[in-house]
């Protein structure tokens, strides 16, 4: 008969043997009762769902304009693009590839792993090898700073406000609404259900 393998506490460390949850089920820690782990009503599919999603609207974020700009009847337009291209041609380089990484790169490498994790899982195609998809992941993800810049749109748009008419486009609303979909990924996203279905190998070094 197998024996349940541990799992340890992120809080305190105290190990507990793995038990079996219903449906929504959430296991605490005994010492600390921090969540340790839960089961979620197909959390396969959900994940699928919000990273589709989720690549919808990053898609619409960076294609759109984040808001136009009316000014004694002169019109523009401002892409998240265009933002960091004009941060870097007033001699801001570095805040210009700080925005370049955090607002474009690391968010599209959060999604693609999400997607190379959770497709050839849906449809079956477990011999894969996920290890690098997991620690790219894990590496990308505190650098998705999308909430800080979107913070500091949105009170560079009220200052303008002042003196120009100022819009906000589609691509500043999906923006939000990815925002709100990555922290869904995130916490609907559960590693321990996908270790039985994916092979994932480890590297020990002595």
């Amino acid at each position: 008969m197998p024996v349940a393998p541990f799992i340890a506490c992120r809080e305190c460390d105290l190990l507990h043997r793995e038990v079996p949850l219903t449906v929504d089920g959430i296991a605490r820690c005994q010492r600390c009762q921090a969540v340790l782990f839960r089961r979620g009503h197909a959390g396969l599919d959900r994940s699928l769902a919000l990273t589709l999603s989720a690549i919808v609207l990053f898609l619409i974020a960076n294609l759109l304009p984040l808001a136009s700009l009316d000014m004694q009847g002169q019109e523009q337009q401002a892409t998240l693009f265009g933002t960091i291209q004009a941060l870097y041609e007033q001699d801001m380089a570095a805040v210009a590839i700080l925005v370049f990484i955090t607002t474009m790169v690391a968010p599209a490498i959060e999604l693609v792993a999400m997607l190379y994790l959770l497709l050839p899982l849906r449809f079956g195609w477990s011999h894969h090898d996920f290890s690098p998809a997991f620690r790219l992941l894990e590496a990308v993800r505190p650098w998705v700073l999308m909430d800080v810049f979107i913070l500091g749109a949105l009170v560079s748009l009220i200052k303008l406000g002042s003196i120009a008419t100022v819009v906000p486009g589609i691509a500043l609303w999906s923006m939000g609404g990815l925002i709100l979909l990555l922290a869904a990924i995130a916490n609907s996203f559960d590693f321990r259900e996908l270790w039985p279905q994916a092979r994932i190998t480890t590297r020990i070094t002595k």
